[in-house]
């Protein structure tokens, strides 16, 4: 897989996230105050669909269809020619790369989408929030593992009106950074279960999923 291609994967998958939780950072109370607005934001947005496009550490951009369903789940799906599909199912993270013909699986729990997938949204259980930064259209809140057993961080921007989330980036030990930004992200309702749900296209038969 060349660095682009790797990062369009990885970009969802190489967590700062892991291991016990660990104090809060101090925050003022206004600082505090946006963070539980964004919290109760990310709680309330049960299905979601959308469009992202994602910059790799070098500048390399690529695209595609966004689907969330909370608790758990999510699908990216890259644009043509990219080849590769990204999918929660509420467990684990299925990377399957067509053009490659490779499938690949991670827990959930050890990738950034677990921060607002999950059933109950904590900002102050498991990572630690350093900073939050205002800007004139919105706000931004910085976090990474409260054990500091893992390096890294995690940014998520959010428009403040009205209130969205509008992009992620993930900044890796060595300091390099994947951005995921969102194009119009709607509320949605009944988004089909199959979608997902991936299965090992290459399995042989008898073998483990």
């Amino acid at each position: 897989m060349t660095l682009t291609r790797r990062s369009a994967a990885l970009t969802l998958l190489a967590s700062p996230f892991g291991g016990a939780a660990a104090a809060q950072a101090r925050l003022s109370a206004a600082d505090q105050a946006l963070v539980d607005r964004a919290t109760a934001y990310l709680q309330s947005l049960t299905e979601a669909r959308g469009r992202f496009v994602q910059t790799d550490p070098r500048g390399a951009t690529t695209q595609g269809s966004l689907y969330l369903k909370r608790p758990g789940k999510a699908r990216f799906a890259y644009d043509a020619p990219s080849g590769l599909t990204v999918v929660s199912d509420g467990g684990n993270v299925a990377v399957h790369d067509a053009r490659l013909k490779t499938f690949d699986r991670y827990p959930l729990s050890a990738t950034p989408l677990s921060l607002f997938l999950a059933k109950n949204i904590r900002l102050d259980r498991g990572v630690t929030v350093t900073r939050v930064d205002r800007m004139a259209d919105g706000f931004s809140i910085t976090a990474r593992d409260g054990s500091r057993k893992t390096a890294g961080q995690i940014t998520l921007t959010f428009t403040d009106t009205p209130l969205a989330l509008a992009a992620w980036t993930v900044t890796d030990a060595q300091g390099r950074s994947t951005r995921v930004r969102l194009q119009g992200l709607q509320r949605a309702s009944g988004l089909a279960n199959s979608l997902f749900v991936m299965r090992n296209p290459y399995r042989r038969p008898g073998a483990a999923a």
